[in-house]
């Protein structure tokens, strides 16, 4: 008797070692997968022509925050449609969802260096009984926008660069999203 259950729990012990060892194979493979699709989708990296969304500061290079949408929506492009300035559109390819970076662009990266031409000086008569003064948004009947700048007793000088033109600008970038 002593033989016949001791073959019976050797072929019992042998199945459930096989059993043991199906199972565990069963569950690196289901791993495995997982962590593949994961991986894949949570490091995707930002492509021109994805669609992205991020949160972004920019700044001077003297500290100064102009504009932030930090602790609100988070702001959406599509890379390499020319919805944004050239040095934010190429900062953001090859990021990943999560990632920050932070970029220093230049002007010729952002808004380009002031357009002498584009500032220029007007009669105060033009200004049709208006109160004119600096700071004063006015804009063209083409639709130009421009500040002015600058008054004497007959003319204000108006600039009509885009208000950041001729600055570097520092913007801190996290990519919340990538849509492709």
């Amino acid at each position: 008797m002593s033989e016949q259950s001791s073959n019976g729990r050797s072929k019992n012990s042998k199945q459930g070692t096989q059993y043991l060892a199906g199972a565990i194979i069963l569950i690196v493979v289901v791993l495995a997968v997982g962590y593949l699709a994961y991986s894949s989708a949570a490091f995707s990296t930002v492509a021109v022509g994805d669609n992205v969304s991020v949160f972004y500061t920019g700044s001077f290079t003297n500290g100064t925050v102009f504009n932030t949408n930090v602790g609100g929506a988070p702001f959406n492009f599509t890379v390499g449609a020319n919805q944004v300035i050239p040095g934010f559109d190429s900062a953001v390819v090859g990021m990943h969802v999560g990632q920050n970076k932070t970029v220093t662009l230049p002007p010729s990266e952002a808004y380009g260096p002031v357009n002498q031409s584009l500032i220029v000086q007007a009669p105060l008569s033009e200004f049709k009984n208006a109160s004119v003064t600096v700071g004063l948004h006015v804009s063209t009947p083409t639709g130009l926008s421009g500040v002015v700048t600058a008054i004497t007793s007959n003319t204000a000088t108006i600039d009509f660069n885009p208000p950041l033109a001729g600055r570097t600008l520092i913007f801190d970038i996290k990519v919340a999203a990538i849509r492709k």
